[in-house]
């Protein structure tokens, strides 16, 4: 069982000093327990007198007159047990709620769309002095993009042949970025289903607008060719997205088909097909996005960061009271209170003895 929904469900209404409730008020059952050992417990005895003295009993008879009986009380006994009962307030942790905070209202649902078509393994882009694939350069910036993305939801789906959602929206950047780096070109197939990806974006926002309340959404689709396979047109799903209110921003990513070397570009195998911008300019323009053309690192970097600067969708944000611990206020009178009866008892064993005749 959970103690904080048992807490929850209690009326704590009569504590004092403004305190909300205990995190572990099981623990106040223990406030009784010295008492029952007193009771429950014989007191010690000597096992026996191993020599019998005649003056016994006037002894006796002088400590019945300086001191109180055992179990009669005495103020060091009341503060003993005021502290004791302290303590185990102390430890069912007193709580109050605190002041109410409202994290921040403002956030975006990006869903993120990759390519990984054969054309994506093209060595035409230099990242850190070195010639890579367009595919790392593209995981480079977007792992760069998602570090900045604190307070927005990400989600990341990859195409080729088909399309797959491997991430859902989710405040979760570590594990969308996991996926995109385990992402390699072919793993969705060779071809390219833009118009399928569209469609199963829009697909998964409507589902997440179901769940979270009717609000835009904004899908950024990056390839590097055409609309080589799916079933869905690419006009006709910018068409589901429009209607489903989703906003899709494309980039077209590659350079010119080749590796430069001493001024002159080499022709690589599979390189330079081109990219259906037209087909990509039309699916922005129809739901209110943009088309960007990016033809190496930097301007692929240069893209994200004008994407960040869009409008942040608001959703309403739920205020939260943390709960501010109090324990230290009764843990506090408690050893203060115990530190005084021992100086109470101690004080009163030296004034009796000080008494007593010698």
């Amino acid at each position: 069982m959970d103690h904080g929904a048992a807490v929850s469900a209690l009326d704590w209404s009569w504590l004092p000093f403004g305190l909300d409730g205990f995190a572990w008020p099981w623990l106040l059952l223990a406030l009784p327990l010295p008492w029952l050992l007193r009771s429950l417990l014989p007191p010690a005895r000597a096992p026996g007198a191993a020599l019998r003295v005649p003056f016994f009993e006037r002894l006796r008879a002088i400590g019945l007159a300086r001191g109180p009986a055992r179990g009669s009380g005495g103020p060091a006994l009341w503060l003993g047990a005021l502290a004791w009962a302290l303590l185990c307030v102390a430890a069912a942790r007193p709580q109050q709620a605190g002041e109410p905070l409202r994290p921040p209202q403002a956030g975006r649902d990006l869903m993120l769309a990759v390519d990984l078509s054969g054309s994506m393994a093209e060595e035409d882009m230099v990242l850190g002095g070195r010639i890579v694939d367009r595919l790392t350069a593209a995981k480079a910036v977007i792992a760069d993009f998602l570090d900045q993305r604190a307070g927005d939801r990400v989600g990341l789906l990859v195409f080729g042949r088909r399309a797959y959602a491997v991430a859902p929206l989710t405040l979760d950047r570590d594990s969308v970025r996991e996926q995109l780096l385990d992402s390699v070109v072919g793993l969705a197939g060779r071809e390219t289903a833009i118009g399928d990806a569209i469609g199963l974006a829009v697909k998964r926002m409507r589902a997440q607008d179901d769940a979270d309340g009717d609000a835009p959404r904004v899908l950024i689709l990056l390839t590097d060719g055409v609309n080589t396979a799916g079933l869905l047109e690419p006009v006709k799903a910018a068409e589901l997205a429009r209607e489903a209110g989703v906003r899709i921003h494309t980039i077209a990513f590659g350079g010119e088909g080749g590796v430069s070397m001493f001024g002159f570009r080499v022709q690589t195998p599979g390189g330079g097909e081109e990219i259906d911008e037209d087909t990509l300019r039309r699916i922005s323009a129809m739901t209110g996005g943009r088309m960007f053309r990016a033809r190496d690192t930097a301007g692929l970097a240069g893209i994200y960061a004008e994407i960040d600067r869009l409008e942040p969708v608001e959703r309403p944000a739920q205020a939260l009271r943390p709960r501010v611990e109090r324990y230290h206020w009764p843990l506090a009178v408690a050893l203060l209170l115990g530190f005084d009866a021992l100086l109470l008892a101690g004080w009163s064993r030296r004034s009796r003895s000080a008494g007593a005749p010698a």
